[in-house]
């Protein structure tokens, strides 16, 4: 370590948020250049290519070929498949000096697809799965986590292509397998979850997941049954539908100083004649009508207003999902301006709908069935209407996903709790479909001689995330704890003494060790004090450190479980047998 190139610091960056951004600056892992884009150092450049390599395994050994295509790509085949204009300010673009437009490849579904179409044109040559290890670009809009949210960050995407969906569904599988393994071997707890596809469009999507409460996505797992999904992906079981015509009349009642559903429902309750039928209003029998303003990439914008039970606030991750590729912005005091039938704060269904005089698009959570009874807005400023029901006096569009998930909401599978948790994405498959092959012509002759559009798989895995993911799960007050797949080394030897004899016993110690197939860490810094040695080995979090010092007197090495904190003392000449037993 003397020679190394790493300086470890004992003080946490001013701009981390998280463990793994804070231990992998502190450990001498990376370091920042700007937000979101990072140097990698020495033992952390190691770290990566340990990660790429387990990556690259499994995917070479599942059948895949890897390619490598250029960071740096054309405008026109991202135009044609409207993902120039759907990324929005999250794409790098720039121009050549000849100012025709580039970008910098967030994904390479585009040139995957342009590459098998300019190779293959008959299904014999299918199926046929191809991967890269790469760099990618993402402008992210707040990239404060370190390497676990950067603007550039490498990335395992691979694409299968197949001319039938029973093909497709065979690639999924071997992709699915193959995540199973990788993750398995680079030593991360994970839960595949249940997906939407978003801007990338398809059918069957799941995600890998690695629990963390520090992850930026929320997923759900049933306490009976094996269901997990993503919380954008989390489906809302209905109630029955309820006959419409026995239903109680709706009526419009002044509710003033009712500027909250608590004060709302406070006020039903107050009034026998409210509820004649012996009802109790809860703020779950309230409707509660969200405006928002979507804006499409041919630059129009559209209202639409979403329908959820009063108790619950509409997700923001989960209507991103639901109205993709559409984007979401809140409803200004100038859009309610041009639509004066709207009341803020008492907006009621009974004016909403394409087919109803204000022409605008209202969806309601699946909660609202037909005949089911609301307390609602009466369109009137200070006036509710009560017993509005669905399907009688207002007619919603359709449904939408996008009420908030909460612990203990039924399974969709058995109807069993749902615990929520937090995860950090670690890979990502879609059964893509036909979506960028229909808008980049790739077809092949089928086996009567007919062209037909192939079809397509898209699977990821974030190669420097998973440094990140695995540092958040693998620390503890003291340091890193890495796996040993990917740790750095096998061994952190440390030399605690200015006795010469110490530090010719460690160095022929990490010669023999070496000369075995180990990868060692050998501390031979003579200026630093023990206390220092053994805070930068626990800092840095090899599996296996290994001391030598006072006890060489006795004939003995300490050999220590970083991840345990087990010590135990052993022989000098039987060091080497005993280290490589520990590490096999």
């Amino acid at each position: 370590m003397s020679t190394l190139f790493l300086r470890t610091l004992r003080d946490d960056p001013a701009d981390a948020e998280v463990p793994s951004h804070r231990l992998l600056v502190r450990a001498g892992y990376v370091r920042r250049v700007a937000p979101g884009v990072f140097t990698w150092l020495p033992l952390g450049y190691i770290v990566l290519r340990n990660v790429e390599e387990i990556v690259r395994k499994q995917m070479v050994d599942a059948g895949f070929q890897e390619v490598h295509f250029p960071a740096l790509l054309p405008r026109e085949p991202y135009e044609a498949t409207g993902r120039w204009d759907e990324y929005g300010p999250t794409l790098f673009r720039l121009q050549d000096r000849k100012e025709a437009d580039f970008l910098l490849g967030p994904t390479h579904e585009e040139m995957f697809t342009l590459l098998v179409k300019s190779e293959y044109s008959s299904y014999k040559d299918l199926p046929v799965s191809l991967f890269q290890i790469q760099t990618k670009y993402r402008d992210e809009a707040r990239p404060r986590a370190g390497i676990l949210r950067g603007r550039e960050f490498v990335m395992k995407d691979s694409y299968s292509f197949d001319y039938t969906d029973g093909g497709l569904v065979e690639s999924y599988g071997k992709h699915r397998d193959a995540y199973i393994k990788t993750f398995n071997e680079l030593g991360l707890s994970y839960v595949i979850c249940s997906a939407t596809s978003g801007a990338m469009g398809g059918s069957a999507s799941e995600e890998f997941l690695a629990p963390c409460e520090n992850g930026e996505d929320t997923f759900v797992r049933c306490t009976a049954c094996d269901y997990a999904a993503n919380v954008e992906a989390v489906t809302t079981t209905p109630g029955p539908v309820a006959d419409a015509d026995a239903q109680q009349a709706a009526v419009v009642v002044s509710t003033p100083d009712c500027s909250t559903i608590d004060d709302l429902v406070k006020f039903a309750n107050s009034d026998a004649t409210l509820s004649s039928d012996g009802r109790v209003w809860k703020a779950e029998d309230t409707l509660k009508n969200v405006v928002v303003m979507l804006e499409f990439a041919d630059g129009t914008s559209a209202p639409l207003i979403i329908g959820v039970p009063g108790d619950r606030a509409v997700d923001e991750k989960r209507l991103e999902a639901a109205v993709a590729p559409a984007a979401v912005r809140a409803f200004e005091p100038a859009d309610f301006t041009e639509h004066p039938e709207l009341v803020p704060g008492y907006i009621g269904p009974q004016v909403l709908g394409e087919k109803s005089p204000s022409g605008i698009r209202y969806l309601v959570d699946p909660r609202v069935v037909p005949g089911s009874a609301w307390l609602t807005g009466a369109n009137v400023s200070d006036q509710h209407a009560f017993n509005v029901v669905a399907g009688r006096d207002f007619e919603p569009d359709g449904t939408i996903e996008a009420a908030e998930v909460r612990e203990g909401d039924p399974c969709p599978n058995c109807g069993a709790p749902l615990t929520l948790a937090r995860g950090i994405e670690i890979g990502h498959i879609f059964q893509l479909g036909r979506k960028y092959a229909e808008a980049l012509d790739l077809k092949v002759l089928d086996e009567n001689g007919k062209r037909v559009v192939v079809t397509m798989g898209s699977y990821g895995i974030g190669v420097s995330r998973a440094v990140a993911a695995v540092a958040e799960q693998s620390h503890d007050d003291k340091g890193l704890i890495w796996p040993r797949a990917i740790s750095p080394a096998d061994v952190h030897i440390v030399a605690t003494s200015k006795d010469d004899a110490v530090y010719a016993a460690a160095g022929s110690l990490a010669e023999d060790l070496e000369t075995a197939g180990l990868r060692v860490l050998y501390d031979d810094r003579r200026a630093a004090s023990p206390g220092v040695k053994f805070k930068d080995a626990e800092l840095i979090g090899v599996p296996t450190i290994v001391v030598v010092g006072r006890g060489l007197a006795d004939g003995v090495i300490e050999i220590k479980d970083r991840a345990t904190d087990e010590r135990r003392e052993v022989p000098v000449g039987e060091a080497v047998s005993v280290i490589l037993e520990v590490c096999s």
